[in-house]
């Protein structure tokens, strides 16, 4: 690969002459001065001591939103909220899945496959894309069972996501997890910065991750922004094959059947939060001002509680349901090794972080969403 692209300005017929005679003015000229209009870079081609900062879009255009991995729990989410901010026709969803139908005409959709260099990169193009959204990734307990395509999804994608980002100009996105954080780490409450030895490919690529991300952002001027996601709980997806996936499984079997089995044991502690929030804050780390970041990566967190506390808040407007535990051996050692509850007092600072659901708002929005006639609502 070349070291640097430089895109001269095409001269005109008249101008040129021959290509002969254009080398002969340049040998009788020396030395010769190229007006330079635009260097087109990547960090896949710049030099080890180049500089240089990514340009951002005027702050008074609304963004054009690319969001990878968007048929997932987060991504169609996003786009709602998006759409209704900056229009529908700037947010762009893709995945290399086929979108159900409600998904396809809400608004843009188009396939992009991140680990198709070449693909991405004439999707930012093609379509003007100031913000890079980047959801596809195998999660903790799917990556676990296939190791190989999560090292490529999760690590081999982002370094093309990286590369695309920092070249274009855009601001980026990459959400982390609870899971970048291993048995080593301080568990109650967990800060932004402690050590940080997950046991989970997935928690090792979301480290990687945080650490790519941040050097870009030093090392190219890329506007690199992340969220440390707690578990996230909503009513309008299925389970994903997250560690914590079992906090939204128990609404789906309580109303289904009446009955849950749970994979954890009932006093395994877990950070979490509802969808709403955890979309808000997104948006809200998007558009703050860069000046008011004082890190690149930030914890999040609206409550904590176990399988057991859920249970018992659920059972409080569906008595009728009943609950007991099968442990999973691989899900509890991840869930084992993760945070029980996230400090995140520098998010809270820096751009004004709040959440809306505690434990109780949670369990009743579930239980609205579904439909269910509860002794609470009926009082209501």
């Amino acid at each position: 690969l070349p070291v640097l692209s430089v895109l001269n300005p095409v001269p005109s017929v008249e101008t040129l002459g021959t290509v002969a005679q254009q080398a002969q003015r340049v040998q009788q000229v020396l030395p010769v001065t190229v007006a330079i209009r635009n260097i087109s870079f990547s960090p896949r081609q710049v030099t080890s001591d180049a500089s240089f900062h990514s340009v951002s879009f005027s702050e008074t255009d609304h963004p054009k939103v690319l969001i990878t991995g968007g048929l997932g729990q987060l991504g169609v989410g996003l786009a709602k909220l998006l759409r209704k901010r900056f229009g529908k026709n700037n947010v762009i969803l893709s995945d290399i899945r086929k979108p159900p139908s409600n998904v396809f005409h809400s608004g843009p959709f188009i396939y992009s496959d991140i680990l198709d260099y070449k693909n991405l990169r004439e999707i930012v193009v093609n379509n003007r894309i100031t913000w890079l959204v980047h959801y596809s990734a195998l999660l903790s307990a799917v990556g676990e069972a296939n190791v190989a395509l999560a090292r490529s999804v999760n690590i081999t994608g982002l370094h093309n996501i990286l590369d695309i980002a920092a070249e274009h100009g855009l601001r980026l996105f990459v959400p982390s997890t609870i899971g970048a954080f291993g048995p080593t780490s301080p568990r109650n409450p967990t800060p932004d910065l402690c050590v940080q030895r997950p046991r989970t490919i997935y928690g090792v690529s979301k480290v990687h991750a945080e650490l790519m991300g941040e050097y870009y952002h030093h090392r190219y001027g890329l506007d690199f922004r992340c969220l440390r996601y707690p578990g996230i709980i909503s009513a309008d997806s299925m389970p994903g094959g997250g560690t914590t996936d079992y906090a939204v499984q128990i609404f789906h079997d309580a109303i289904k059947s009446g009955k849950f089995e749970c994979n954890l044991k009932p006093d395994t502690r877990l950070p979490m939060m509802y969808i709403d929030d955890c979309l808000r804050a997104t948006l809200e780390v998007m558009e703050a001002p860069a000046d008011t970041l004082t890190m690149r990566t930030y914890n999040i967190n609206a409550m904590s509680f176990t399988p057991e506390e859920l249970s018992q808040e659920l059972q409080k407007q569906m008595p009728e349901l009943e609950v007991t535990y099968d442990v999973d051996l691989v899900r509890q050692a991840i869930a084992d090794s993760w945070p029980m509850d996230f400090d995140d007092s520098n998010a809270r600072k820096d751009w004004g972080w709040k959440h809306d659901y505690d434990l109780p708002e949670l369990v009743q929005t579930m239980l609205n969403y579904f439909g269910v006639e509860t002794r609470m609502v009926g009082a209501n």
